[in-house]
């Protein structure tokens, strides 16, 4: 089947600033793709050239068999963009925001629609409040079903549930994963990891380029070295002491336990290894109640992909200037 997207090679600037710089990648049909990537990666720049708003100054997009520039007006009729502000009307009813976007799209039969997406996101309670007198969850869920009034082959959500309690955040995946299932493309970009779990595959982003592009579970077998996970006490200054270990990258703190990155220690090694920072922790007053090796959470594997370019660009910068 052919891509509903396809993105190949494209750079694109404002002015002097390259906000993408040949970003390559592709949605197939039904699927749910995540674009990952720290504030500034080029993410909503690639969604806005994927909708025509922007031009690359090179490479090719082509969204729902479409050139997006040249094709804006079919296009918009094919594709629901949710932006990450809310874009809907305060001063309008539930309702009434319906209604306009179904006059903006030319929906026939808007009524039996409404009532539909209505029922899909549980707000026919709520149909005649008005948008700015509900809560951020429900906001995004109104945004969604306008979003979908025309019926669109693809949804784009551009960090959908920023800012969205944590109870309104597993109530939308749940409406995104129903779509899904009725066969809607989706892609989306989302700065939460444990979201980016739920797509079929991500992208990851860093300063304007795609890094990799697999699923999350090859992302992590993927991932160099070895994690070892520890939870020692006082954690504070177990952090510091580990710190100091060359053979130790990075350590992020979940909580009580500490996920401590050995770029070089290989998987069959790091059950040894974790023994043996458990002694040396022991050994300087510690108390440790476990050490043992992990498979790293897709956060570990996104923060040291980071970090490892980071380096290099770092290395790369120092180069030309010597």
């Amino acid at each position: 089947m052919s891509a509903i997207v396809s993105v190949s090679q494209i750079v694109c600037r404002y002015g002097a600033l390259t906000a993408v710089d040949g970003a390559s990648f592709d949605v197939q049909p039904g699927e749910m793709f995540g674009l990952i990537g720290p504030d500034g990666a080029g993410k909503t720049t690639t969604l806005r050239a994927l909708l025509g708003l922007l031009v690359p100054a090179a490479g090719t997009v082509a969204t729902c068999g479409l050139e997006p520039r040249r094709q804006r007006r079919e296009l918009a009729s094919r594709v629901g963009y949710l932006s990450q502000g809310f874009s809907l009307y305060g001063d309008l009813t539930v309702d009434e925001n319906i209604r306009f976007f179904a006059d903006v799209h030319g929906v026939s039969r808007w009524r039996v629609r409404r009532d539909e997406l209505l029922d899909l996101v549980r707000m026919t309670p709520f149909r005649q409040r008005l948008a700015d007198r509900l809560s951020g969850g429900m906001k995004q869920k109104l945004a969604l079903a306008c979003t979908l009034i025309h019926t669109p082959d693809l949804l784009i959500l551009d960090e959908p549930t920023t800012g969205v309690d944590p109870v309104s955040r597993r109530d939308f995946w749940k409406l995104l994963a129903g779509l899904r299932r009725e066969g809607l493309s989706i892609l989306l970009t989302t700065p939460y990891l444990d979201e980016a779990e739920r797509c079929a595959r991500i992208a990851l982003m860093y300063e304007g380029r795609v890094l990799s592009v697999s699923s999350p579970d090859a992302l992590r077998e993927q991932a160099p070295g070895s994690t070892v996970e520890i939870l020692a006490r006082p954690r504070r200054e177990a952090t510091a002491y580990l710190g100091k270990r060359q053979e130790i990258a990075e350590i992020e703190v979940y909580g009580e336990r500490l996920h401590v990155s050995l770029p070089d220690v290989q998987p069959a090694a790091a059950a040894r290894v974790a023994e043996s920072l458990a002694e040396d922790l022991r050994g300087a007053g510690f108390s440790v109640e476990q050490a043992r090796p992990i498979t790293p959470s897709l956060e570990d594997v996104f923060i040291a992909r980071l970090r490892h370019e980071a380096r290099l660009s770092e290395a790369m910068s120092q180069e030309k200037s010597a």
